[in-house]
């Protein structure tokens, strides 16, 4: 690809509410990640949520799942702290999907995001494509 596509039309984005039509309220989501979190932490003994899949699917899945519930949140209350978290929780989904690009599915690899801003983008793309796919990792 010889252009970097930092904005949503580029990396394919969809707009959240149709990158998201299809996620948990959030307030199920909450609890379901910061139970996933609990359990890859070891401080609670799972799974709750149902069987988890070991390994790096589900690693990114958390990741994923955990990124856009902060993107969704931030949309909610565009207040410095939400927004923060949000570009946070993104670039730990990027540097993950970096060091393991055959997890990633869809024309556009993190590496084609190079402005921080973009990556809130890039989590909407990535979520709307694991959904399409079967929420896979979980």
């Amino acid at each position: 690809m010889d252009v970097t596509p930092n904005d949503g039309e580029a990396i394919g984005a969809p707009p959240p509410h149709e990158a998201y039509a299809n996620a948990p309220d959030l307030r199920r989501e909450m609890h379901q990640v910061l139970a996933l979190g609990a359990e890859r932490d070891g401080r609670q003994a799972g799974p709750v949520t149902g069987p988890l899949v070991s390994g790096r699917a589900a690693e990114r899945a958390w990741l994923l799942r955990r990124a856009a519930l902060m993107d969704r949140m931030a949309l909610d209350d565009p207040g410095s702290g939400p927004v923060a978290a949000a570009a946070q929780t993104a670039e730990q989904l990027v540097l993950h999907d970096r060091r393991h690009p055959d997890l990633v599915s869809g024309p556009h690899h993190p590496d084609a995001i190079t402005r921080a801003h973009s990556h809130r983008l890039y989590v909407r793309r990535a979520y709307a494509a694991w959904t399409a796919a079967g929420r896979p990792g979980i």
